[in-house]
């Protein structure tokens, strides 16, 4: 299992141990983490799952698909370490991933 955390809004931390394959949005939901709707199910076809990436962790991260850069600009307040946690998917690298979740989602 691989150590995820995920920090809502009102700084609550969620520390996760996730199954590799899965994505950080379904381990939200899972943990029932607030602040991550999930309206479309992991679909990448919309911007409920909006997360902030901790900048420690961009690179090991990578970059949104141009299909995922297309759904974030239905996102609120995007900013560069921006990311659809349904497109992050949870694997040993990233063991000890940090995301925020943002005040209000899409």
């Amino acid at each position: 299992m691989t150590q995820i955390s995920i920090i809502a809004f009102d700084g609550t931390r969620f520390e996760i141990a996730a199954q590799d394959g899965s994505t950080v949005m379904e381990n939200a939901v899972r943990n029932s983490v607030p602040g991550i709707d999930a309206e479309c199910g992991g679909a990448c076809a919309c911007a409920t799952c909006h997360v902030y990436v901790d900048e420690a962790w961009t690179e090991k991260v990578g970059t949104p698909s141009a299909m995922e850069e297309d759904m974030l600009d239905f996102a609120v307040d995007v900013r560069p370490t921006s990311r659809l946690s349904c497109q992050i998917k949870v694997s040993a690298a990233l063991d000890g991933l940090v995301v925020h979740v943002p005040e209000r989602q899409g």
